[in-house]
């Protein structure tokens, strides 16, 4: 890169044709992951629902949803999720329940209850997505939104409920 000094005061970089352009890392946008994104979004949701539910529904995702960044076509897999999670949750949570040795299930975390139930969902419902993928997931949500323990806490958790349900950890079925 070569400097030149104009006029006025201004001074301009000219950069030869063989020289890597390298771009500043604040000026590259963040590359979106629809996938987590939506994972992210149902937690929040589900947790929300647990700790208040106010009105039905289909006005709490809509007013959940409209307060996103994205359009809420983004969010298809997330509302997917969390439809999936609430018509499936005594089950979902007689999983979590058993896996959750010596530990009531009163007393887990609300957020990663949250984070529990849409990863046993995923390991439950979505044979299109391999198991790790699923539960890898959920440990970097756990990451981002609880605690050290809560993380190994999930990972425990849902290690053991993949190993119950027997399909190849790293394949995703009838895709």
């Amino acid at each position: 890169m070569r400097r030149i000094n104009l006029p006025a005061g201004i001074e301009i970089s000219i950069i030869s044709p063989d020289e890597p352009v390298v771009p500043d890392p604040a000026a590259i946008p963040v590359k979106r992951n629809r996938r987590h994104d939506s994972r992210v979004a149902a937690m929040q949701f589900l947790y929300s629902w647990e700790v208040q539910r106010h009105g039905d529904l289909v006005t709490s995702l809509y007013d959940f949803f409209s307060e996103r960044e994205q359009p809420r076509e983004y969010y298809a897999f997330a509302e997917e999720l969390i439809h999936g999670v609430i018509r499936d949750a005594t089950l979902i949570d007689e999983i979590i329940g058993k896996y959750a040795k010596n530990w009531a299930f009163a007393r887990i975390a609300r957020v990663d209850l949250a984070i529990l139930r849409v990863a046993a969902f995923e390991l439950m419902r979505r044979t299109d997505i391999p198991p790790v993928v699923s539960i890898n997931e959920a440990v970097d949500i756990a990451k981002m939104f609880s605690s050290d323990e809560s993380k190994r806490f999930v990972n425990g958790i849902l290690d053991s409920y993949k190993e119950e349900i027997g399909r190849d950890p790293r394949k995703a079925e009838g895709v």
